[in-house]
């Protein structure tokens, strides 16, 4: 099924939250509910994320009866700008609420500017299917028998609409019948390669061994995995903005001789930018100091201890061997190559 989707007037979503304990359908009517289970993770991804920007934008025109439609472009701009403070990196979010609002905004009434939101929130959820399909497609080239790859975070089902970016890339070798190993890294504070990687990988029947993310030295130093794929929340002109750990791992992986691999769509690429000009999301302490279970939290470093929590790293291009897109692969040198496949 869709990570995110349309029904009855509110956006729903699978909450990411709950997984691998319980599968639950988040139900969001308003645009701060909304809000909120994009910046607690009930939904992430940087695809995800720009499904959940169209779909926020299209639930705000839905959220009230307006008296006319410029009350209702005011209501949606508003509730435009909140939803793009939510999540500061990730770079779809922003594209799936300018794009909603700028077909939006062209209606003539309140019921044009609602039909139009919503079917351009839609097209953009179908077209994250259709492009990931693509991208697993031309990636699954990457992978020969035998492989043995390594990923962090979750770049599967869950981080887009459907199928995924790396991990949908994997998933279309095996469909194509290469047998392959993934490692996951475990992905701390917050354990989306534990928790999410790791399901949507046992569910599909695909051979996967989890790791901390500390021990993606030696597995490389043992020759246990010969290649690495990731996902991206941002691609600039110099680096990749990717959960925090994807640096360390094209560090190691350039040290080893392995290869490094990023998938992402196009819309993850912000081409105008250098990654100075990027604000890396820093998260609560309290992610680093309790351990959340059913019973409650749990401290694990002391309540006054000092914490830095960035969400994201920087990875240097010149660390990554080929970016797959839906366009296709890019090699470098990517200041010529990304313009010239992605026409940016």
């Amino acid at each position: 099924m869709r990570t995110i989707f349309w029904e009855n007037n509110a956006v729903k979503l699978i909450d990411q939250r709950k997984l691998p304990d319980s599968f639950e359908i988040l139900t969001c009517r308003t645009v701060n509910e909304l809000g909120e289970a994009i910046r607690t993770l009930a939904i992430r991804g940087a695809p995800a994320l720009e499904a959940a920007g169209g779909y926020g934008v299209a639930l705000s025109a839905f959220e009230r009866d307006f008296s006319d439609e410029n009350e209702l472009r005011e209501h949606m701009k508003g509730r435009a700008d909140y939803l793009a403070s939510t999540r500061p990196t990730a770079v779809n979010l922003f594209v799936g609420i300018e794009r909603v609002m700028n077909s939006a905004l062209k209606g003539k009434s309140v019921e044009e500017i609602r039909e139009i939101a919503l079917k351009e929130a839609q097209r953009i959820a179908d077209e994250d299917v259709e492009r990931n399909m693509k991208m697993g497609e031309i990636g699954a080239e990457l992978f020969e028998d035998g492989d043995s790859v390594l990923t962090i975070c979750n770049t599967g089902s869950l981080a887009t609409v459907y199928w995924g970016t790396a991990l949908g890339v994997i998933r279309s070798a095996v469909e194509k019948g290469i047998e392959l190993k993934v490692f996951a890294c475990e992905t701390r504070p917050l354990n989306q390669g534990s928790r999410l990687t790791t399901w949507e990988l046992i569910q599909d029947g695909i051979d996967v061994t989890l790791i901390i993310d500390s021990m993606a030295g030696i597995v490389m130093q043992r020759g246990m995995v010969n290649k690495v794929i990731v996902g991206a929340d941002r691609i600039v002109r110099d680096a990749v903005f990717n959960k925090i750990g994807t640096y360390t791992l094209s560090v190691l992986a350039k040290a080893h001789g392995i290869p490094f691999y990023v998938a992402a769509p196009k819309t993850t690429f912000d081409w105008e930018k250098f990654s100075q000009e990027v604000v890396i999301e820093e998260r609560s302490r309290e992610e680093l100091i309790y351990c959340h279970t059913k019973c409650g939290k749990t401290l694990i470093a002391p309540k006054n201890v000092k914490v830095y929590n960035p969400a994201f790293d920087r990875t240097p291009l010149e660390n990554v061997a080929a970016v797959v897109t839906e366009h296709g692969l890019i090699y470098p040198p990517y200041s010529e190559n990304v313009p010239k496949i992605l026409g940016l």
